[in-house]
């Protein structure tokens, strides 16, 4: 008869190892002493603290997302598409934390967000060189948004090589004109540091890949960036609903437009002719 739970010994082959001579194997990989000392709220308020690590997770995210939308327009160029599906799959699914990630404070009525809204001074989400370089990726180019990272070199030059980097669109449209597609030249060679602006040749491109066979990779492929694109538009509406709700139309934080501003964001749609084209097909 084996014996009761309480009267097991403590030291047995499933006993974990408790005693080490540094820190823990678990603490040497993820850092877990850093992340959780990061947080030094400037106001006596407690929502803050909510406010705060919920902006650093989403910092976070945005460092994944670099890291799976580089490692697929990497594949992409190299004509692995295999490679560039799952990470860009797996993207998907972060991007989806991502999202819930408004969920702590989305909620926040006006007086709430104004009890530390102090404490941001000149702050603003629009200053993430992390979430800069997420949109530069997405085709969102603009070199005025380097400005703000002046004073940070290792920021400035991650992002002023993102900035002069093809985009992840970039890099799906020379796929396609590697498999025989029809992309003007004028796309191909266009100055990658600027916006990505809609061709209408690249509309007729995804109306004939959507027309086609549904099971082929290129449909597949569109399939899976017009997954991201849905949930970068949630993302962006997450974002305007939230600052509705906590400010209504005041300035926003750093000076920028707020609500306005963030309302012109909601009306681009990454990836653009992958969504026309479908009126076509």
């Amino acid at each position: 008869m084996s014996q009761p739970m309480s009267h097991m010994p403590e030291d047995g082959p499933e006993t974990p190892n408790l005693d080490f001579k540094g820190t823990t194997p678990y603490e040497d990989y993820v850092q877990a002493d850093v992340l959780t000392h990061l947080q030094h709220p400037l106001s006596d308020d407690p929502g803050e603290m909510v406010f705060l690590v919920t902006t650093q997770v989403m910092e976070l995210w945005f460092t994944v997302l670099v890291h799976e939308w580089t490692t697929a327009a990497r594949a992409l160029r190299e004509d692995d598409l295999p490679t560039a599906m799952a990470a860009l799959g797996r993207s998907t699914h972060e991007l989806e934390s991502l999202n819930a990630s408004w969920r702590p404070i989305s909620h926040l009525t006006p007086a709430q967000f104004n009890s530390y809204r102090a404490a941001l001074g000149e702050g603003s989400g629009f200053q993430s060189g992390m979430y800069r370089r997420l949109e530069f990726l997405l085709g969102e180019k603009s070199a005025s948004m380097l400005v703000p990272h002046r004073g940070t070199p290792r920021a400035h030059d991650e992002l002023e090589k993102a900035l002069q980097e093809p985009s992840l669109y970039d890099e799906v449209l020379r796929l396609l004109h590697r498999r025989g597609y029809a992309i003007p030249t004028a796309v191909l060679e266009r100055n990658p540091a600027l916006r990505y602006e809609p061709d209408p040749q690249v509309e007729r491109v995804w109306q004939q890949i959507y027309a086609g066979d549904q099971d082929s990779e290129l449909v597949r492929l569109g399939e899976a960036l017009t997954d991201v694109a849905e949930l970068v538009w949630r993302w962006r509406n997450d974002h305007l609903v939230a600052t509705r709700r906590a400010m209504g139309a005041k300035t926003g934080t750093g000076g920028s437009a707020g609500v306005a501003w963030l309302e012109k964001r909601v009306q681009k749609n990454p990836f653009p002719e992958i969504w026309t084209a479908r009126s076509h097909v």
